[in-house]
């Protein structure tokens, strides 16, 4: 029998308007989704492609959020085993993500396992929220010959962050977030901060001076002094909402 496709699917950073007809258009074709079980990304990622999946199939797999190294192999290998099994019997399963399931998605490394198990694979790109931030500010990432960093602040010391040249964008800063607001006011770093952008609840801060929430959803763009300001999107003048904040039953 012909073997399934797997779709890594990219549905954007929370608004449904940003999901691109490509990925709607596999949403429609695959026999099966499949979405992490385990965060709030799921909730979400379901909620922008609610209309799209009244009458499909939805596997909940099970990925932790952990550092441990073991238990994410683990995870991702029975995550791989569960997704081929439906690929062996000929069905296309699609692997719903936020943003692009080629940036910090749990998505590529279930990519490099199927795959290297000699099953077809296609990735559908997605908005990142990077590039959603930088809009909802109207903050430029990179004008002239700038260059830019994707960098996951958790893992990495502020202090080399903010020594690279050009534009600096900070995800995943996870609970450093404080320490690294806290960081850029001593330095006196200009800022503006923005969190859950295109998502219920979206705020933008035009700079760090007044208090703020921490929020998983917290992205920071901090330009080198010259050519622009840092941001960091978060929730000041809240945005009306654009994602049904509660999941939908199966």
């Amino acid at each position: 029998m012909i073997k399934g496709t797997l779709y890594g699917i990219g549905v954007g950073p929370g608004d449904p308007e940003l999901l691109t007809l490509k990925a709607i258009k596999a949403i429609h074709d695959c026999d099966v989704l499949t979405v992490p079980d385990s965060s709030a990304e799921n909730k979400i990622a379901r909620s922008i492609v609610h209309e799209y999946i009244v009458t499909k199939t939805v596997l909940h797999l099970e990925l932790p959020m952990t550092c441990d190294k073991f238990e994410l192999k683990k995870s991702r290998e029975i995550a791989a085993d569960t997704i081929c099994a439906k690929l062996d019997t000929g069905k296309s399963v699609g692997f719903l993500t936020l943003g692009d399931p080629m940036l910090y998605s749990t998505y590529s490394y279930l990519h490099k396992l199927i795959t290297a198990r000699g099953y077809p694979a296609i990735v559908i790109p997605g908005v990142t929220s990077f590039c959603a931030a930088a809009a909802a500010l109207g903050e430029p990432l990179c004008e002239g010959g700038e260059s830019l960093h994707i960098i996951p602040a958790l893992y990495d010391n502020i202090e080399n962050i903010l020594s690279l040249d050009g534009t600096k964008v900070l995800m995943k800063s996870g609970s450093k977030l404080i320490d690294i607001v806290n960081h850029l006011k001593e330095k006196e770093i200009e800022a503006k901060m923005a969190q859950r952008v295109s998502m219920d609840g979206e705020r933008l801060y035009r700079d760090l001076s007044g208090d703020m929430d921490t929020d998983y959803f917290s992205i920071l763009i901090v330009k080198d002094k010259g050519t622009g300001s840092l941001s960091c999107c978060s929730n000041v003048a809240a945005s009306p909402p654009r994602v049904p904040p509660t999941e939908p039953d199966d």
